[in-house]
């Protein structure tokens, strides 16, 4: 897997962040509170410089954005290849040493607050890459709560705040029924369970991100979207990003600290 890119959709930078930077905005969570502006421009041609002002307003992405940049020399942090890199995973969020990770993050967190960071850090020197289920597993409180016994809620925001993939079983309407494998606790670890079968969202009256899909077509998914139809090699990296992070962060005696996204 040495490709830079491997995206079978052919989208800019600035609509590909959109794809999976809209489920969290549309709930509320991350960005701007017009989600309308984002898939509205997400989905328009001619969207790109709007889009580049609303994507600096994500506070939780944006930085990884421009670390992944600076770390592969490349000037824009919405360059196609940048973005990918952060939402799924190609051979660009290899190349940000572990200790530029650890340093941005104490930057961005530590510096901010009393609390012990230790544990979030330490993520990147056990593995961690800088894809988002980086920043969901090992940043957000959510796997620390499981490891204190809170059932639930934690688990399910994981399963749904990291961007996950499955095959596309049927497809009715604004919605497509897939196979994906969800998170499960084991002990004191996250790991996958067993297939099953999830309906996610297409479209919103029409409106989305991705058209002409058929059972057997890959896609990754983010919160209840299918953010894009995901190529056999862009699959491959995403699975491997995401469980390299699942080994880092169930390595560590204590999880990263509580911080929320935006926070």
């Amino acid at each position: 897997m040495t490709l830079e890119t491997s995206l079978t959709t052919s989208v800019s930078g600035p609509s590909l962040f959109a794809r999976y930077a809209y489920p969290p905005n549309e709930l509320g969570y991350c960005g701007p509170r017009d989600s309308g502006a984002l898939i509205e421009s997400g989905t328009d041609p001619g969207g790109a410089a709007l889009l580049g002002h609303l994507a600096h307003q994500f506070d939780g992405a944006w930085p990884y954005l421009e670390l992944i940049a600076q770390c592969n020399g490349i000037s824009d942090p919405l360059d196609r290849r940048v973005v990918e890199a952060y939402w799924v995973g190609n051979a660009l969020s290899l190349r940000v040493p572990a200790m530029s990770l650890a340093t941005s993050l104490d930057e961005r967190f530590a510096r901010r607050s009393a609390r012990n960071f230790e544990p979030l850090v330490s993520a990147a020197f056990t593995g961690g890459v800088i894809q988002h289920s980086f920043h969901v597993f090992a940043v957000y409180p959510w796997f620390g709560m499981l490891r204190a016994g809170k059932e639930g809620a934690p688990l399910d925001v994981l399963e749904r705040c990291r961007i996950r993939w499955g095959h596309v079983v049927d497809v009715e309407g604004d919605f497509v029924t897939v196979t994906s494998r969800p998170l499960i606790f084991e002990g004191s670890q996250l790991c996958f369970g067993d297939e099953r079968l999830e309906v996610v969202r297409r479209a919103f009256d029409g409106v989305g991100f991705v058209e002409d899909l058929a059972p057997g077509d890959p896609v990754s998914m983010h919160w209840d979207w299918v953010c894009d139809r995901l190529s056999e090699v862009s699959l491959r990296w995403l699975q491997r990003c995401t469980r390299k992070n699942l080994h880092a962060v169930n390595c560590l005696d204590r999880p990263g600290p509580a911080f929320v996204c935006g926070a």
